[in-house]
């Protein structure tokens, strides 16, 4: 983050506005709706300014900046359309260890004011970090559009029963839950329709429902895909979910965009398995899962991609069904679909593939003895193949498809980081590819996508409006552009 968000509590105190122009006017107005003093400086007042100093609401200096105006000032902010005059401003106001706020100059400012949408007590804050205020306010339109006009009543209902909540319920997490009841129930809907008197009685009588219940809340798991990696491909419902989990078990397939969606007071838990690093065992997540949910709490089991493909969602359910634990499922985008999409290759096409095939990409040495996998299946033409995982193995995978009638020319992608902005896509045909890894340093996680299709790609990038969100830095070989 360029700038910590927060919220001042300026209600009576002073502050200082040099400047009197329009770009002023708007900010003096943000200034008086949160109840601050304010003493405007300019030797002559546009007619927006001159109107708030004729009702008394704002107090006039009538003579250009001097650093003594800031006595007693909590926060200062820079509205000329004169440089030099800002740049003093906020030279004196950084001297003094005052917040100094300097239109349209970021880089002279300690802090910004962001877009705001307004549903008192309620207020959403959306800065750029002064980069965009555009941008700023198109987030902001969207925004109020999501938000119910009176939202603010919902907080003044929360505010009125907060403390006897808080002596019914001695437990965050009691608490919370309790909330989350109140929100998606009758009394936030009787205080959005302005009816204050039925909203008290329904959250009374819900209250006393789940203190007289004397059960604890039982807990539950919620087994998540995260998708590809692009935060933005998260489902809705994915989405919510982490947003209300208590607890976080993610592993390594998981992107930390994806991660930081989750509630920021949520507990994560790594649980992932990695070559050389920190490994957890199955049954030891199995019985964490049980563990988690047994004491009350809401655990989201977060899996890159779908849950159900080669992510053993299906072991950790058989655990949680063994032990009566709750739990639901939300799929997510699986990697070979995400990726395939982000690097511009269709996994099927009536000209080159009539079927696609996910194959995990954790096969045994070519010196050793046949897997259980139908190599010959995977190696005819008009099919695609996706290797999950076999960056680590693409020596064998190579070897074994080549062994069963896979022709050298046969082209192959390899999607390393997919949907993220540093994916990358390496394009080369069987012949070549295990070179080409080795010179681009590839490592996982990534995908290997085997078949005609891959020449696709070099088509469908000719379009003119570009691949997928998250395509980065791209490499293509010699061999796959003439394809």
């Amino acid at each position: 983050m360029d700038y910590l968000p927060v919220f001042l509590d300026l209600r009576g105190r002073q502050t200082l506005v040099v400047g009197a122009g329009s770009v002023a006017a708007r900010k003096i107005e943000l200034l008086l709706d949160a109840g601050a003093a304010v003493r405007v400086v300019a030797p002559q007042l546009g007619p927006q300014v001159q109107a708030l100093v004729t009702a008394g609401r704002v107090e006039h200096a009538a003579h250009t900046f001097e650093p003594a105006l800031l006595e007693g000032v909590v926060l200062a902010i820079a509205a000329t359309n004169r440089d030099a005059v800002n740049a003093v401003v906020a030279a004196a106001a950084r001297e003094r260890q005052l917040p100094v706020n300097v239109v349209d100059d970021a880089r002279l400012s300690t802090f910004v004011v962001p877009a705001i949408v307004d549903r008192s007590p309620v207020i959403v804050a959306i800065g750029t970090g002064g980069r965009s205020p555009v941008l700023a306010r198109w987030v902001r339109a969207r925004i109020e559009r999501l938000l119910p006009a009176r939202l603010g009543r919902v907080a003044e209902l929360a505010g009125r029963w907060r403390a006897r909540v808080a002596q019914a319920f001695r437990t965050l997490a009691a608490r919370r839950r309790f909330w989350e009841t109140v929100l998606d129930g009758r009394a936030a809907a009787y205080a959005l329709d302005g009816r204050d008197d039925l909203a008290d009685f329904e959250l009374r009588r819900t209250l006393k429902r789940e203190q007289t219940s004397g059960v604890r809340a039982a807990g539950s798991v919620v087994l998540v895909g995260a998708g590809p990696g692009d935060p933005d491909l998260l489902t809705l419902r994915a989405a919510r979910e982490l947003e209300l989990a208590d607890v976080v078990l993610y592993d390594r397939l998981v992107s930390p965009e994806v991660l930081a969606r989750a509630r920021r007071d949520a507990e994560r838990i790594f649980v992932g398995k990695e070559s050389g690093l920190h490994h957890v065992a199955q049954e030891d997540t199995n019985a964490l899962l049980v563990k988690l949910a047994r004491e009350g709490k809401r655990v989201v089991r977060l899996k890159g991609g779908d849950p159900f493909v080669f992510g053993r969602g299906g072991e950790e359910l058989e655990a949680l069904a063994l032990h009566g634990i709750a739990f639901s499922i939300v799929p997510g985008i699986t990697a070979a679909l995400g990726a395939a999409a982000a690097a511009g290759i269709p996994l099927t096409h009536r000209e080159h593939a009539h079927a696609v095939t996910f194959v995990t990409g954790h096969v045994r040495d070519e010196a050793e003895d046949e897997d259980d996998f139908d190599w010959a299946a995977l190696a005819r033409e008009q099919q695609t193949a996706v290797f999950y995982m076999g960056v680590a193995n693409l020596g064998a995978i190579v070897a074994r498809l080549a062994a069963h009638g896979a022709p050298p020319s046969r082209p192959i992608a390899i999607i390393e980081k997919a949907t993220l902005p540093d994916q990358r896509v390496i394009v080369a045909t069987l012949g070549t590819i295990v070179d080409e890894a080795v010179a681009a340093r590839v490592s996982a996680p990534a995908l290997l996508v085997v078949g005609d299709v891959v020449a696709m790609r070099a088509t469908l990038a000719r379009g003119g409006t570009g691949l997928h969100v998250g395509a980065g830095p791209q490499t293509e070989t010699t061999e796959a552009r003439s394809a």
